[in-house]
């Protein structure tokens, strides 16, 4: 099997999640959060000959092809098909505590190319977009049916849109004359309905509202802050959660869970001096976010927008820290 995504940010993470030193002696154990093709896990199984690897994800058809790929780590990888959230809210009796924790949020180059689920805006494919096809709502459900003031708000909130009344109102008109049914139908409404000024710019006019259909349709931004806590809440003491995002809506989330767990007070603004006593529940190890060089743009340049941000756990935290994420 070819590949056909590249890892981002790949010797970032393995640089800064090393399962070398205390606490992982002469086994460690990571969970790939968020596997696709697993190209992260390759490439830690390939340094790393005491570490063991489970990989999750949602799509099952994604994770054959990891299978596949990772067939020569027979007995030292595992899989577990099934959202991240639920995979740490319920984690498995029978797994130990993992040492390294990754999660990469991006989506896979073989969900463009390959899935036939509408994720691409330059192929008539269905206008589906869900990672897990057992979800009752596509984007065709949502296009066709939220009203135009949701819908609007929709793409401005998680597209970060600027044209989303321009767009939703479009939409909405042109569904009462034939519903939505592919990609590229979308894509050319929106195409056509942006100032023109816009239409040649580095990312195509329909990439926002694209993005911003994936992420309601897979609901990954509910996901991610369920999933971080309860990842941080498994993770062994010493070990280490790395995530890498690509986009600001994402990366805001994290940034502000690490920066809550490397607070050494969590009292409340109101409160004058500190009372709790608090001590850190982490070590942050990347203060600005780790983002790739020059080069690897130029070599991958979906990596363009990604970035990498790591912490060691130092004690178990408690919810009062995660009022900033919106627990």
């Amino acid at each position: 099997m070819q590949p056909l995504h590249t890892p981002v940010l790949l010797e970032e993470c393995i640089d800064l999640l090393s399962p070398e030193g205390e606490p992982f002696e002469q086994n460690a154990f990571m969970i790939d959060s968020t596997l696709g093709e697993g190209g992260h896990t390759e490439a830690f199984l390939g340094r790393y000959g005491n570490l063991r690897i489970c990989g999750v994800d949602a799509d099952g058809a994604i994770q054959s092809r990891a299978r596949e790929r990772l067939a020569r780590f027979e007995g030292r990888v595992e899989f577990f098909n099934g959202w991240f959230d639920e995979f740490y809210a319920n984690y498995p009796a029978a797994l130990p505590r993992p040492n390294l924790i990754l999660f990469d949020l991006g989506i896979s180059i073989f969900h463009y190319e390959l899935s036939g689920r509408g994720f691409s805006f330059r192929s008539e494919e269905p206008l589906d977009m869900r990672l897990d096809g057992s979800k009752k709502t596509s984007a065709a459900d949502i296009v066709n049916g939220y009203d135009e003031g949701r819908l609007a708000d929709l793409i401005f909130l998680y597209g970060e849109e600027k044209f989303s009344r321009r767009i939703a109102r479009a939409i909405c008109e042109r569904r009462v004359l034939k519903k939505f049914e592919t990609s590229a139908e979308l894509a050319e409404l929106i195409y056509g309905v942006v100032p023109q000024s816009t239409r040649y710019g580095k990312i195509h006019p329909a990439t926002r509202t694209f993005q911003a259909l994936r992420i309601a349709v897979n609901e990954e931004l509910s996901r991610l802050p369920r999933a971080l806590f309860d990842a941080f809440d498994v993770l062994e003491i010493g070990g280490k959660m790395g995530v890498i995002t690509f986009h600001s809506l994402e990366d805001r989330i994290v940034k502000n869970f690490f920066r809550n767990l490397g607070k050494e007070c969590v009292c409340p603004p109101n409160v004058a001096s500190c009372v709790c006593g608090g001590k850190p529940c982490a070590e942050i190890l990347t203060k600005k976010g780790v983002v790739p060089s020059d080069d690897e743009i130029k070599r991958n340049p979906p990596s363009r927008s990604a970035k990498l941000r790591v912490v060691r756990k130092t004690m178990d935290a408690d919810k009062m820290r995660l009022d900033g994420v919106g627990l």
